[in-house]
């Protein structure tokens, strides 16, 4: 079964795909604003287990940085969706795969616990602003903290003011729950950092190919020959088309059919998935794996 034209970028090569990047929210599950609980969209557990009985290499990048990757797979396990611990890509993980080669030692997390998790796994001394030494770090990094307060923003800023690099797990302004667009805390937290300190932001979170190219790294392949399945065109499709990777947008999240056909170029997708199950229509995509 082929998309029709209009759905479909004509000359489109799949056969050099050999693996898939997959967006989390709007794409495999919608939660709710709080991330407490999860409805799983249709086709996400099929699909999944479809690429795992193939043998196909796969794995799951969310911007969301509120649980450390093991945390969240076990979460996605419960309701149903196959994935590995070693599947399972945050932002933080992306953070402190970036601080290790750079032999950055301390970080100054604004967020959760949970946030800084994946860099005390990697053995990063992680502050939080309560802490005495917090303005002696070599990083600040913002992620998911929806109990933000100005003595947080102000201490992230007198660490970069002696020097700290400024790192971001997220820049977009929204993500996709079952309640609709819900704000992304950290886009909201950067703009308040930045608009005191001037200080350029790095990304570890999409779109960055930094963390396109941790994906590729993680799955053994390149990254012009990765899938990534996304509902976001400033996200996902961004970065597929920087990376030289194949982009399917897919309905279910933040972009309508419509929305998807109005964007320019470099945030089109090459095909777009009214369903994920429409993913295992292309056969072509996985006649050469």
């Amino acid at each position: 079964m082929r998309a029709p034209a209009d759905r479909e970028t004509p000359t489109t090569d799949y056969s050099r795909i050999r693996g898939f990047m997959f967006d989390v929210d709007g794409t495999l599950l919608l939660s709710d604003r709080a991330l407490g609980s999860y409805e799983v969209l249709p086709g996400a557990i099929e699909v999944l287990h479809s690429l795992k009985q193939r043998s196909v290499p796969f794995a799951l990048l969310t911007n969301g940085s509120a649980y450390p990757p093991r945390e969240q797979a076990a979460r996605l396990r419960e309701i149903g969706l196959p994935v590995e611990d070693s599947q399972m890509i945050t932002p933080s993980s992306v953070m402190a795969d970036q601080m290790s080669r750079l032999g950055m030692r301390r970080v100054l997390v604004l967020g959760t616990p949970g946030v800084g998790q994946a860099l005390l796994d990697a053995g990063i001394e992680t502050l939080y602003t309560a802490d005495a030494e917090a303005r002696q770090v070599d990083a600040v990094y913002v992620g998911w903290h929806p109990n933000c307060g100005m003595k947080d923003i102000e201490v992230a800023c007198e660490a970069i003011w002696q020097g700290a690099k400024l790192y971001a797990a997220s820049d977009v302004p929204f993500f996709a729950t079952k309640q609709g667009r819900t704000i992304g805390y950290s886009f909201a937290i950067i703009g308040a950092i930045r608009r005191l300190t001037k200080a350029p932001v790095i990304l570890t979170g999409k779109p960055s190919l930094r963390a396109l190219r941790f994906v590729a790294n993680t799955l053994g392949i390149s990254m012009r020959t990765m899938a990534v399945v996304g509902d976001d065109p400033i996200v996902e499709a961004v970065m597929a088309r920087r990376g030289g990777a194949t982009m399917f947008g897919v309905t279910t999240g933040t972009t309508t059919l419509e929305e998807w056909q109005r964007q320019p170029p470099m945030r089109r997708p090459h095909r777009v998935l009214e369903n994920l199950r429409d993913l295992l229509d292309a056969q072509s995509a996985f006649e050469s794996m």
